[in-house]
């Protein structure tokens, strides 16, 4: 193999990636004040003009905010919870599944017929049963629905985890209920989402006309065997924003 040069993240990015860190694994916390760019500047021995840099950057991530005569302060919960993976990693981090603006609403838990879409999904034969909840999410301070979502189970949870069919919130979120009562740990997951156009379904709960923008989305929750937990479909109005970390792989040799 040739050699490869190694490019060290520059120092703002590196600083950047550490607050990032400790917002996402819940050391710095919502309201939490986080150092000034003058400390930032001390503790890391960079420049001013970096450290100004730094709290630039988090704050057009949606991490930190300004707060006149406070200083930088930690707000978590401005992000916008799109995708299941949003709130899986919010409960992780934080221990709720929804931002303080936001609250669920489950319209309907039912045992029903696994969908082909749904069975294929969940690992069933097509008529098995299946665990249907179906949510709208609120604004609290608006009172205006922001998305719905239908998740999916296998029929046979319903024996140890009852609660899955009763029509109120599950404060851990139902990976963490069926972690409790199954055993089943939820360690990885897929998301797919798409451009589209409000169906009649979707203007219902949300709101919105037929036809117009929407978000739509759907995800798979996979336990530490690699079976499916949770199959989901989740639609949300235009304009609200998902966070996803990722990094490139390491360019080969100089260019």
């Amino acid at each position: 193999m040739s050699p490869q040069i190694q490019r060290p993240d520059p120092p703002y990015v590196q600083v950047v990636n550490h607050i990032r860190s400790q917002i996402q694994s819940g050391a710095l916390k919502d309201g939490d004040t986080i150092p000034s760019a003058r400390q930032i500047s001390r503790d890391w021995e960079i420049s001013l003009a970096t450290a100004t840099k730094v709290l630039a950057s988090l704050r057009s991530e949606g991490l930190v905010k300004a707060l006149p005569g406070i200083g930088t302060v930690v707000t978590v919960f401005g992000e916008q919870y799109t995708s299941p993976r949003d709130r899986f990693q919010a409960i992780r981090r934080t221990g709720r599944i929804y931002p303080p603006n936001e609250a669920a609403q489950i319209k309907e838990c039912e045992l029903v017929s696994a969908p082909e879409q749904v069975a294929d999904a969940l690992g069933l034969e097509l008529g098995m049963n299946a665990i249907r909840r179906r949510r709208v999410t609120m604004n609290i301070e608006t009172h205006t629905p922001v998305s719905a979502s239908t998740s999916w189970f296998d029929g046979a949870l319903a024996e140890v985890a009852p609660k899955l069919l009763v029509a109120e919130r599950l404060v851990q979120g139902t990976p963490g209920y069926i972690e409790e009562q199954a055993g089943r740990i939820a360690v990885s997951g897929r998301d797919q989402q798409c451009a589209d156009v409000a169906t009649e379904q979707d203007a219902t709960d949300l709101g919105v006309p037929v036809g117009s923008p929407v978000l739509r989305g759907r995800n798979w929750l996979y336990d530490q065997e690699g079976g499916v937990i949770e199959y989901g479909e989740y639609v949300t109005v235009s304009g609200r924003w998902s966070t996803y970390d990722y990094k490139l792989a390491e360019e080969q040799g100089a260019q």
